[in-house]
């Protein structure tokens, strides 16, 4: 026998043979544009960090590192400047913690209704109406904070003042528990329905079946949403600007005013502080602090969803 083909064959062959050079051509010009802007986005990302890092190093060739973690006061803006990133610190963990308290519960009780107990259509008509939560601004939150929430807390809170950290908490929470009630949402549904089949079939009531199949199986799903909800919680800005105050203090005294790191990030970004001074370096150095908890954050996450995450056919 032989490979080669009869002559006729290989005409007609040849004769069939579609043109496709043009779409070849418009295939790679699309791959060379979307390859484009991953580039520019994975640039952008390497220049910010890079400014950061530079800032960062001009900054602790003036203040010691050592003074940067053990002192007490933060006053950059005065004649006698001090640095001691734990007063911003205290009060940025503060506030989170406050949020966390109040959006990890309601967000995961609201996930478990929706995914298990809700009909479809309520589902269909809850779930949009809880993420347009995570559409109002900020800023508005942070009012609703400071002219709502606080003197609705004073009338039984004593001590209060009007600028504290226990409202900018509490509407912190408030905002970021879409976040974690859809994330988890979700991560719930997609569980395998034979997996609470199973246990429904070996005697299991609802309740059983839910915190002990249902919620073990989507875990890292739900993890994950915890802590893309904190990170949101360190870096949000607006709401702890308007309702915690710009006050720098160290403690943990939720009913004072406090000052946050991303609230001071905005107090020296307002123009007053001389461009290239050592307390306009702060912002970088304070920001940098933030990129290193929030990075520190997300590779938790990452290994926590690799090592945990359920996989089924």
């Amino acid at each position: 026998m032989t490979s080669d083909l009869p002559s006729f064959q290989t005409e007609r062959s040849s004769l069939w043979q579609p043109n496709r050079q043009l779409s070849k051509s418009i295939e790679m010009l699309v791959k060379i544009i979307f390859g484009a802007f991953a580039f520019l986005s994975v640039i952008t990302t390497i220049g910010i960090v890079l400014t950061l890092i530079f800032e960062t190093i001009k900054f602790f060739k003036v203040v010691p590192l050592w003074q940067f973690l053990t002192d007490r006061q933060w006053t950059p803006l005065f004649s006698n400047q001090q640095f001691g990133i734990f007063v911003l610190l205290s009060a940025t963990i503060m506030t989170t913690l406050i949020a966390i308290l109040v959006a990890l519960p309601l967000g995961l009780m609201a996930a478990i209704y929706l995914s298990e107990y809700a009909g479809s259509n309520t589902r269909k008509r809850l779930k949009p109406a809880l993420e347009i939560l995570a559409g109002i601004p900020t800023v508005v939150f942070g009012y609703f904070a400071l002219l709502t929430v606080t003197p609705v807390l004073q009338t039984f809170v004593p001590g209060l003042q009007g600028f504290n950290a226990l409202s900018a908490g509490l509407i912190l929470g408030v905002s970021i528990i879409p976040l974690v009630a859809s994330l988890s949402e979700d991560a719930i549904y997609s569980v395998p329905q034979s997996l609470r089949d199973g246990s429904y079939a070996l005697g299991a009531t609802k309740r059983e079946t839910i915190t002990a199949v249902v919620i073990p199986a989507a875990l890292s799903g739900i993890v994950a949403s915890f802590i893309l909800a904190v990170s949101r919680a360190i870096g949000e800005t607006m709401i702890v600007t308007l309702a915690a105050g710009q006050n720098p203090r160290l403690g943990l005294n939720p009913l004072v005013p406090v000052q946050t790191m991303t609230s001071f990030i905005v107090q020296v970004s307002l123009g007053d502080t001389p461009a290239g001074s050592l307390a306009y370096k702060t912002i970088f150095v304070v920001g940098m602090t933030l990129f290193l908890i929030t990075l520190v954050l997300n590779l938790f996450s990452f290994w926590f969803v690799r090592r945990f995450r359920e996989k089924y056919d």
